[in-house]
């Protein structure tokens, strides 16, 4: 049964469904949890961020005594003494500006190798409709643009954004001290750069919100394309892909550009105004000079300040741009990390047992036998006995998927399920797995409720071998070793053996040691099936499910590992859905189901006695769509 597959959007979207910006100074916040674990650093951080700052500023103060008590007395040797004094302090701060970046780098990359490796657990957690209903290309954006925007931040801006600060409180003082009147005229300049800061800021972020979203939209639709271009050739489907694409792009391209436009605009409004502010102070300050009311030296010094002055807010002004970009993508990682985790309250435990005659004993020993071991300590043989009563469910709570199904399924019973698309069978297995739980009805498991299990206790007890194979990066013995990771060299090759993969891999360049990339692109599809048969093979569950397994296997591929098949199903309870009907032939029971309901059940031959669906299906007269 197909899922929904279209990504819920926030509040207030516009025609995308982008969400409005929310709470800036909550997620910095919450940025800032990060950087606490590293508290002894920070304050190193913080002195060294003092003494730069502090120094930088001195150095300009030193002006009025060197002109007033060394420059126009002419005191040359004395004025050797300030500039070797000024020298001193310029390298004291350049010192400084060189620890506190390189400590900034270590913090930035441990914290953001913290958040990285804290939102990938998170997606461990996620239930499997987190990924239903996301795009993959989406969720992979939030791990890489996203992230280097949040590294971005905390390695450069935000020490930046404090030495600037600071840098403007410390000459602000100095100002005041040197001329109070003259302080007032760039106090006005101040608060007109701040309101520039405010209104153009305030746009900006809007747009680098959107940047981000749009950004990860667009990621999404590449990876689907890049994935897919077997597909859109065959169907000559190239303009229709570039159309999309042109939309998604142009929708990018005109975010990014608003939000470029307001950051840029930010400085030339900034520069413009600290040089109507320092052409007005000059004049007013040469004129108080020639009054007698203002020495030369404090003349140069309180100038100098002047220039300054405006250089930390236009430092503050171009790291907001960087800030911004930063919320909106913190904002969205925070999002996932923030996504409710895969409910589960199952406390009933999947554990080993010696069996000596019906009584069970809990160990630690591989013994061959299972059990459930419930809340209050008993224990229940594990035997893989699977009931349905009376299920009821659907994915989004609108459209029913299946309708008061019940079914059983006793220990080494093969179950076969046959419909047509979308008439439920894949959800069956996926609720027996708990991807998702039933609204109403129960499914029990050995007569215990699969929702008082614990979800990687039940899973663990069922093997699933699914239509669309998933390889992994790695040897073909690991990928194998994925359904056992404790498998020893030999279960991993009886494992291939029985699902005739065996004689394949021997032929493989390294053998089980050869290396896959890419998915496994190297082997044919019927390959990669029969490495995804071998996986589930070695995991040796009691319970086994085949999701149109032999779809991607030609005839004779089939028929080759149609005995090993058998003997990985043989007692043990098996659900087979499958479009091929000769492969369900053998099945105690065959299930078909139509609209979320089973019309018919029966063995083959007895539902080709009834002459109803099944029997138009077998005969040709019908096909599954």
């Amino acid at each position: 049964m197909a899922k929904p597959n279209t990504p819920p959007r926030g509040g207030g979207p516009n025609k995308h469904g982008f969400q409005r910006p929310r709470n800036t100074k909550k997620t910095f916040l919450r940025l800032m949890g990060y950087l606490a674990r590293y508290k002894a650093l920070l304050c190193l951080v913080a002195l060294c961020l003092i003494v730069s700052s502090v120094a930088s500023v001195f150095v300009g103060y030193l002006l009025k005594p060197i002109m007033n008590d060394y420059v126009i007395p002419g005191d040359f040797p004395g004025l050797l003494r300030m500039l070797v004094l000024q020298g001193g302090v310029f390298l004291l701060s350049a010192l400084c500006n060189y620890v506190y970046a390189r400590l900034m780098v270590h913090i930035a990359q441990r914290s953001v190798a913290g958040i990285r490796e804290e939102l990938f657990n998170k997606m461990q957690e996620m239930p499997v409709s987190y990924f239903d209903t996301h795009l993959s290309g989406d969720m992979m954006s939030r791990f890489t643009n996203d992230m280097d925007t949040v590294s971005e931040m905390i390695g450069n801006s935000f020490a930046s954004l404090l030495s600037n600060a600071i840098t403007f409180v410390a000459t602000f003082i100095m100002m005041v001290v040197l001329n109070p009147l003259l302080t007032l005229i760039t106090v006005a300049f101040l608060l007109l750069m701040l309101l520039v800061v405010k209104t153009v800021g305030g746009k900006s972020r809007t747009n680098f919100q959107r940047q981000q979203q749009t950004l990860g939209a667009l990621n999404g639709y590449i990876e689907e394309m890049i994935e897919g271009q077997k597909v859109i050739k065959v169907f000559s489907h190239e303009e229709k892909a570039m159309e999309a694409f042109t939309a998604l792009n142009e929708e990018y391209r005109s975010a990014a550009t608003l939000a470029q436009s307001y950051a840029g605009a930010m400085m030339p409004a900034m520069a413009n105004l600290s040089r109507i502010n320092y052409a007005v102070t000059c004049c007013i300050g040469g004129l108080l000079a020639i009054g007698g009311v203002f020495d030369i030296g404090s003349l140069g010094a309180y100038l100098l300040y002047v220039k300054q002055v405006s250089q930390p807010i236009a430092g503050i002004s171009q790291q907001v741009n960087v800030l911004l970009a930063a919320a909106a993508g913190a904002e969205r990682i925070f999002d996932m990390m923030d996504a409710p985790p895969e409910a589960d309250e199952g406390k009933t435990v999947l554990v080993r047992v010696e069996k000596e005659g019906d009584t069970l004993t809990e160990t630690t020993r591989r013994t061959g036998h299972w059990a459930w071991k419930r809340r209050d300590g008993s224990l229940t043989e594990l035997r893989g006995d699977v009931r349905f009563q009376d299920v009821t469910f659907s994915y989004d709570g609108e459209k029913t998927v299946l309708h008061n199904i019940s079914l059983f399924a006793k220990p080494g019973q093969k179950i076969a399920f046959v419909g047509s698309t979308g008439a439920g069978k894949t959800t069956i297995t996926n609720l027996i797995n708990r991807f998702y739980d039933v609204q109403e009805g129960t499914i029990t498991y050995d007569g215990i409720d699969v929702r008082d299990i614990a979800k990687d206790s039940l899973r663990r007890s069922l093997g699933m071998v699914l239509q669309e194979t998933q390889l992994f990066s790695g040897t073909v013995a690991d990928n194998i070793r994925y359904g056992k990771p404790d498998a020893t060299d030999e279960e991993v090759r009886a494992a291939a053996r029985l699902a005739n993969a065996d004689t394949f891999i021997r032929h493989l360049p390294r053998g089980y040691d050869t290396v896959l990339t890419g998915g496994g692109s190297s082997l044919s599809q019927g390959e990669r099936q029969l490495l995804s048969i071998a996986r589930a093979a070695v995991s040796d569950p009691p319970v086994l499910i085949l999701d149109e397994a032999t779809s991607s296997i030609d005839t004779r591929t089939e028929k080759l590992i149609e005995k090993g098949m058998d003997s990985l199903m043989e007692g043990r309870t098996v659900f087979v859905i499958a479009h091929r009907l000769s492969t369900v032939r053998n099945a105690q029971a065959i299930l078909v189901l139509e609209k979320g309901e089973i019309i018919e059940r029966g063995d083959h031959e007895a539902l080709l006695a009834e002459q109803g669906r099944y029997y138009q299906l077998y005969t040709g007269n019908a096909e599954l769509s």
